[in-house]
């Protein structure tokens, strides 16, 4: 942009600061509609010319402060809407990251009013490291929300971090304590804040449902203050060249030797975040210093916890099968009642379908004994989420399989990649009812609750695995399972996944009881 010299006047209501209050007190009610009118106001301080420094910075940190209980609310209401239909979710999902993509814009640009020699020494001592700060978290937010859509993320992030990080350098305030917010918690410096933005990369969350990545992009946070970084690789398994901005990968050979990298890791971290899941597997309580952002089951923050930790190491999960290119079509069925229906069709009625069945035909472009990679066209799958169980049924072929979602990747073509895990090639529709006389978990009438086997044989532990309603399953309830005329005694042995509509769970066979008499 151009900019005036100070002394010319500003052409904009904001130029006057009684005004600019005014404006930020009379915003609408309606919190997307002010969110919307701040992004404006935003954008238009970018592109006006003739604003001091000082009062260009006033103004945007004004609308910072008007903004943050709004997007907070709305970005709560966007992660707490599953299958959202796909206007409402971009309706939501281009509000918010639209808001943080003109707030980095503006602090950005006040980066450079002072390069361009706009600002004086007063400035670079008490409000620059500020800007950079908070240019930079805007940034790693922005990050954050192309990765809950899972990519692609714009080159133009990498590229402003990485000009932040340069000018944080130049200037020797890096690593120079600051207060972000006010009334955050604990000092920030600029580096905290890029290592956010490179940690949160580097824990691969492309394997993460939308609400996960929510638990993880906290954890970051709550972490980056003991995240190793230097000029060596020393302790460190990531690197970033910020002579070419772009994504971050992991230390490869010859990498010590490359002119101007940079190295990050984990740190001590990795080790406080392992104490942490033993400490919740052991039955102990998220610790209260631990800032999550809202209120999770104790499973779901263990999960995202174990995933970080594998993405941490120096050792990353590998696959476990090589996948084979190949070229064909499967068909699709989303969630658990819906998978139900096409295994068992006389379930339809006792679960009150409406509807017909939203299959899809998914185009297969490799394969491996563990799962598909596929691809799906644009405007299609508005309910895909990380986590989700499908109903598989591979072309010319009768017998459907199960499976979940496990990675998501949208490429510039607006095509989503897709991993699918399969859980079994074995899918038996069967009843469950909770044994016993004492109520604890589900169905106190002892109703019977469909529910779909894995197995016809019980794996070198003992175990066989179910697929029923979330919320059924409960390790203090033996279930009896009933298929065709046959009723068995289930013990509980593990939850192994808790989906959004789905409990997947091992079990142990402890008796074949004798049919039912009717």
């Amino acid at each position: 942009m151009a900019f005036k010299w100070p002394g010319e006047k500003v052409d904009h209501l904001m130029g006057d600061p009684k005004q600019a209050r005014e404006l930020v007190e009379d915003l609408p009610a309606d919190d997307g509609n002010a969110l919307e009118e701040i992004t404006y106001w935003l954008e238009t301080i970018s592109q006006t010319p003739g604003f001091k420094l000082e009062q260009r910075f006033d103004n945007v940190g004004l609308l910072d402060n008007a903004a943050k209980p709004r997007v907070r609310k709305l970005s709560v209401e966007y992660l707490s809407m599953p299958r959202q239909m796909k206007f409402q979710e971009h309706r939501l999902w281009t509000a918010i990251y639209g808001f943080w993509q003109q707030l980095g814009r503006a602090y950005l640009v006040c980066v450079d009013q002072f390069d361009i020699g706009l600002g004086g020494l007063t400035i670079v001592r008490r409000s620059l490291p500020l800007i950079v700060a908070r240019a930079m978290r805007a940034l790693t937010v922005q990050l954050k929300w192309s990765l809950l859509r899972y990519g692609p993320v714009e080159l133009r992030i990498w590229t402003d971090i990485t000009r932040l990080y340069q000018a944080a350098e130049k200037r020797g305030f890096f690593d120079s304590a600051i207060e972000v917010y006010p009334g955050s918690p604990g000092s920030g410096t600029v580096k905290t804040e890029f290592l956010k933005a490179l940690m949160l990369w580097a824990s691969s969350t492309d394997g993460l449902s939308p609400t996960r990545q929510e638990i993880a992009e906290r954890l970051v946070a709550h972490f980056s203050g003991v995240f190793r970084f230097g000029r060596r690789p020393d302790g460190c398994t990531h690197c970033f060249d910020p002579a070419s901005p772009r994504a971050p990968v992991r230390l490869f050979k010859g990498a010590e030797s490359a002119a101007g990298l940079v190295f990050f890791g984990a740190g001590t971290a990795l080790g406080t975040l392992e104490e942490l899941a033993a400490r919740l597997r052991q039955g102990g309580e998220i610790p209260a210093e631990i800032e999550l952002g809202g209120s999770y089951h104790k499973d779901v923050v263990l999960g995202v916890i174990q995933h970080l930790a594998l993405y941490w190491s120096g050792n990353p999960p590998w696959r476990s099968s090589e996948r084979r290119p190949t070229a064909g079509r499967i068909t699709v069925i989303p969630g658990f009642r819906e998978v139900l229906q096409v295994i068992d069709p006389s379930a339809g009625d006792e679960l009150d379908f409406s509807q017909e069945q939203p299959a899809e035909s998914w185009i297969v472009e490799n394969v491996s004994d563990g799962g598909f990679g596929t691809i799906i066209p644009a405007m299609k799958s508005d309910w895909i989420r990380v986590g989700t169980l499908i109903g598989i049924q591979r072309e010319h072929d009768s017998v459907w399989t199960i499976g979940v979602i496990r990675r998501i990747a949208r490429d510039d073509k607006n095509q989503r990649r897709v991993g699918i895990q399969t859980l079994s090639k074995t899918a038996i529709p069967v009843r469950l009812v909770r044994a016993g006389s004492t109520a604890t978990s589900f169905n106190v009438s002892r109703e019977p609750q469909p529910g779909i086997l894995l197995a016809t044989a019980a794996d070198r532990n003992g175990e066989i695995a179910v697929i029923m309603r979330e919320g059924i399953f409960s390790a203090r309830d033996s279930l009896e399972m009933t298929i065709g005329e046959k009723s068995y005694l289930l013990q509980p042995a593990r939850l192994i996944e808790g989906g959004e509509d789905f409990d997947w769970a091992a079990f142990r066979v402890k008796s074949n009881k004798q049919p039912r008499q009717s």
